[in-house]
């Protein structure tokens, strides 16, 4: 049976160009398997967490939450990829997903598949279990100021690599957003309204 984490068919196109050095690198921004949604994957205080940073029909509210609380909050911006660890040895990384289909939380593991392919599998208490592919459309981002102060944590050395080039993408699909940090969270700009996604209140004050 398989797992809709945000919905359905891979959507050709991403960075081409990217070196082989950010082949395992999982952050940055993705399109989801159909398209309605960009996830902007960046690594806060040592995990790597995930939140919308794009939607395709805006507006979108967290409507299926069990939480009566959060049935109102608003889909960009909401975090999808919770607290996910790298495993030892390999270029993966295990925490848990956020099915705002069904407003229900699940294991799950990221991927990288090459430079511009993330690979999403989610299992509920060890079965069920189900994926599905992310399209590259932002390159990979740099650690987050906001974690430069973490105990530890490598300070940021620069701005996000600027993309090389797109192949694939759909004509109606928006430009990607810029990098994270480059619009702070609760500044509202056209092209990022979401920036930093380690800044947002649900994320660091989980992380942190």
């Amino acid at each position: 049976m398989r797992l809709a984490l945000y919905t359905g068919i891979i959507l050709a196109g991403g960075y081409t160009c990217l070196t082989p050095a950010l082949a395992t690198d999982p952050t940055g921004d993705w399109r989801v398997a159909d398209g309605v949604a960009n996830i902007r994957v960046a690594q806060c205080s040592g995990s790597m967490w995930g939140a919308v940073s794009w939607e395709k029909q805006p507006g979108g509210r967290d409507e299926n939450n069990p939480d009566v609380s959060k049935k109102n909050r608003p889909t960009l911006g909401m975090p999808t990829l919770i607290d996910m660890k790298k495993k030892p040895g390999v270029d993966q990384w295990e925490g848990q997903v956020y099915n705002a289909k069904d407003g229900q939380l699940y294991s799950a593991t990221i991927t990288p598949a090459g430079t511009d392919q993330l690979e999403i599998k989610g299992c509920v208490m060890g079965f069920l279990c189900g994926g599905e592919t992310w399209t590259r459309v932002g390159p990979p981002i740099p650690l987050s100021p906001a974690n430069a102060m973490a105990k530890g944590a490598p300070k940021s050395t620069g701005a996000a690599p600027k993309a090389q080039g797109t192949t694939g993408a759909s004509a109606a699909a928006p430009a990607a957003p810029k990098a994270a940090g480059a619009v702070k969270p609760g500044q509202k700009g056209a092209a990022d309204p979401v920036g930093d996604i380690c800044l947002l209140p649900e994320i660091a004050g989980f992380a942190h």
